[in-house]
This record gives C-alpha cells, sequence and structure tokens, in this order.
C-alpha cells in the first residue's frame, strides 16, 4: 500500500563534505514504550551532480512497519512499507540538496532507549550509499554509521508483552493449569476418607460384637 504524502518538507544545501555526510534521526522529547511519536530524518548529499531520489530504512524489533506513516517530505514523495521498514521515493530533489523528511510510529518499543534505523540512501544517478554500520564499543565510529535514535526511559509501570501461559509453553513434566484441576477433581476429599475410616470402625466393632456371642 502507498501512503500518500501528508505535507512537504523543505530541502536545504548541504553544507558538509562527503566526508562529514550522514542520515540524522530525532523525534526531540520520546519516550519508550509510547506513541504516536513523529520522528525527522535529515539526509545529507554526498552527490553535487544529481539529487536523492529514494531512502529504504529497516525499523528496529517492536516496530510494525505497517504502523509506519509519512508525515512530511518533498512535493510527489510517497512512503511504502517493507517486511522490514518502509522506502520512501520521489522525483530528485536537486544535486547538492540535502533530504529531509518525517514519519509517524503507533508506538515505540518499551525495552529500549537507543534505536537503531539502517538506512539506504539512492541517488538519480543509481548510486546509493548505505549508512547502515552499528556504532560499537569496538568500532565507535564507523565510516558510514546507521543513524541511532536516543529516547527518554519508558514511563513506571510501562512493561514488555506478558508472556503466554498456555500448555504449550509450560515446562516439561509440568501439569497445565485445566490438567491440574481435574487432577484435583478426580481425587478422593479428605473429608470422604475420614467418613470411610470411622465407617470400616463401626464395622469392625459390630463384627468383634456378634463373635463373641457367637461363641
Amino acid at each position: 500500500m502507498v501512503l500518500p504524502v501528508v505535507g512537504a518538507v523543505a530541502v536545504t544545501l548541504a553544507t558538509a563534505g562527503p566526508a562529514g555526510a550522514h542520515i540524522d534521526v530525532s523525534a526531540p522529547g520520546a519516550q519508550a514504550g509510547t506513541g504516536p511519536v513523529t520522528l525527522h530524518f535529515s539526509a545529507e548529499s554526498e552527490s553535487s551532480t544529481v539529487g536523492i531520489v529514494g531512502v529504504k530504512t529497516q525499523v528496529p524489533v517492536g516496530i510494525d512497519p505497517a504502523a509506519v506513516s509519512l508525515a512530511g517530505a518533498p512535493s510527489g514523495w510517497t512512503l511504502t512499507p517493507t517486511d522490514d521498514g518502509f522506502e520512501l521515493r520521489g522525483p530528485d530533489i536537486g544535486a547538492g540538496l540535502d533530504l529531509e523528511y518525517s514519519v509517524t510510529l503507533d508506538q515505540l518499543p518499551p525495552a529500549a532507549t537507543e534505536l537503531a534505523f539502517p538506512t539506504l540512501q539512492y541517488y538519480a544517478d543509481g548510486r546509493e550509499d548505505a549508512w547502515i554500520e552499528p556504532v560499537t564499543p569496538a568500532v565507535p565510529e564507523p565510516e558510514k554509521p546507521a543513524p541511532v535514535l536516543t529516547v527518554a526511559p519508558a514511563p513506571a509501570g510501562t512493561s514488555a508483552p506478558a508472556t503466554s501461559t498456555s500448555a504449550e509453553d509450560a515446562p516439561p513434566g509440568a501439569a497445565a493449569p485445566s490438567d491440574a484441576a481435574e487432577d484435583e477433581d478426580s481425587s478422593t476429599p479428605g473429608w470422604a476418607l475420614m467418613g470411610l475410616a470411622a465407617v470400616a470402625g463401626l464395622l469392625g466393632a459390630g463384627l468383634w460384637t456378634w463373635s463373641r456371642r457367637a461363641r
């Protein structure tokens, strides 16, 4: 499904050279586990001869690609959900111009405060830049870093979805709740055992008395 452009966002002239180009993402005031939230992206141009014509982004685990909608982009650009994120395409915005666009998410994952959005950036001449490298302690400044969004921790009381307690998820050998209930229902209650013991005692006493009289 192709979503219509919600609004146009102006593009700006690139001020950094190719070595300093990158993609930024921001969402002022965003908090994990909340939504909807609008993410603002800025993709710098690395070309002085052709313009940007598209980007393709992978969203973090916990974000449904179908729940991503376009909030703003240059005129004529549209957003298409993909299996793992979204793709944004449109007319050439012009040589040397940065691409500014924004998308809205239904909700941010509750357990993460740093979210990476690996992105491919496409140019009119067929060239592409892969901004997909993770920032790690071993490589704190990769050549092509993926855009990373930092958000505030989730509100108190917010948690991940509860895990299933069905019989399929129970540990091997553990009885399911319904099985345990059936076992309880099929067992002999304690008061019944006591009653049977009393009856047996009376019968025993009667038989002893009867045997004494029969002698």
